[in-house]
């Protein structure tokens, strides 16, 4: 579908956090420094558009926190609590611009969109794509509803779930490995191929932004063992995310080790290191057979860093410990899809170990 806006000016709220669009030379590297007044007064803005800034905090993205995660979430909703904001902009460094998106999305209930956005390149350079990334979030938060969390970037626009950054320098940041975009924007247009696939949108958290619980990622790898898991249960980790090979899989070892976390109350989600496709139960031997027959549950498509904000959000729901796993399993997966196909043996199998 083709969204065009009628002439009703639209109120848009901004949301700074830093990164990159907000970066400038500091005499050694570039640091988050510039205002949200600073980031808009670079781009035009869409006609019958206004903008409001909240300067929320100014931050490179790699020291992004899950509290600032969590105050960045109810800033949100409460921008959206005023009836005449047509939607919000949040401009957002790109290191940790997808946990952030996808942990909002998965408490978004409202209509109106949340659009991320950011920049490649740092405020005031020549060749700078900040500018225009702001201007299309703009002209999306202006035109769409009921599609949840976005990331527009480069004439995109992503679903938030399972959009991750894929190029560490190049304009074309984002992308989900695994599914196309969901449209684009340009030239006074937003075109919308097709909708996310979004859970029942969590309540807003109630927990205190210094109550936090500690949810930690482990990669496996050739000589993996369960070192890093057992130290992070130690250290009080009460959720983890077991990063395997191929298409979710580790070692006897590490399975026996998910199995002792899980037993102690520890969530471990499973996902894996390869950019594309689902975690599946193919492989025992300490594969996703023996890892989510421990208690881990697969991540279907989504990576590490979302995976983590899933068990996040989940730690922060109302719901008690027994109901946990099934509201992961559904925040990961998201609603029901079909099972893969079966081969002639009857099995599932749709990768290689």
């Amino acid at each position: 579908m083709q969204w065009t806006r009628d002439d009703r000016p639209r109120r848009i709220t901004l949301i700074s956090t830093g990164g990159t669009i907000a970066s400038r030379w500091q005499g050694t590297g570039y640091a988050a420094d510039a205002s949200g007044d600073d980031v808009l007064a670079t781009s035009a803005l869409p006609e019958g558009v206004t903008v409001e800034v909240v300067d929320l905090f100014n931050v490179n993205s790699s020291r992004m926190t899950s509290a600032r995660q969590l105050t960045l979430l109810r800033a949100v909703h409460t921008a959206l609590a005023d009836p005449g904001v047509d939607g919000v902009v949040v401009t957002h460094g790109t290191d940790t611009l997808e946990e952030s998106a996808f942990f909002l999305d998965l408490h978004h209930a409202d209509p109106r969109p949340v659009v991320f956005t950011g920049a490649q390149r740092p405020l005031g350079t020549g060749d700078g794509d900040g500018p225009g990334n702001v201007y299309d979030a703009l002209q999306v938060a202006a035109s769409v509803r009921d599609l949840g969390v976005l990331v527009v970037f480069d004439g995109r626009v992503h679903a938030a779930r399972g959009t991750v950054k894929t190029q560490t320098l190049a304009a074309d940041a984002f992308a989900d490995p695994s599914e196309s975009s969901i449209g684009k924007v340009g030239f006074g247009s937003v075109d919308i191929r097709r909708s996310p696939d979004r859970p029942t949108p969590l309540p807003l958290p109630t927990a205190a932004v210094e109550d936090l619980p500690r949810v930690d990622v482990v990669m496996h790898h050739s000589d993996g063992d369960p070192l890093f898991l057992n130290t992070s249960v130690a250290a009080g980790a009460r959720g983890v995310v077991l990063v395997g090979t191929g298409a979710g899989n580790a070692t006897p070892d590490i399975a026996e080790a998910v199995g002792a976390a899980v037993a102690q109350g520890t969530l471990v989600a499973l996902s894996t290191r390869v950019p594309a496709g689902p975690v599946a139960e193919l492989y025992t031997g300490g594969g996703a057979v023996d890892l989510v027959a421990a208690g881990a549950v697969p991540a279907g498509t989504l990576r590490a860093g979302q995976a983590r904000m899933a068990v996040l959000a989940t730690l922060l729901s109302d719901v008690g410990p027994e109901r946990r796993p099934a509201l992961l399993h559904s925040l990961l997966n998201g609603p029901t899809r079909p099972e893969p196909a079966l081969t002639a043996s009857g099995s599932r199998f749709n990768g290689a170990s």
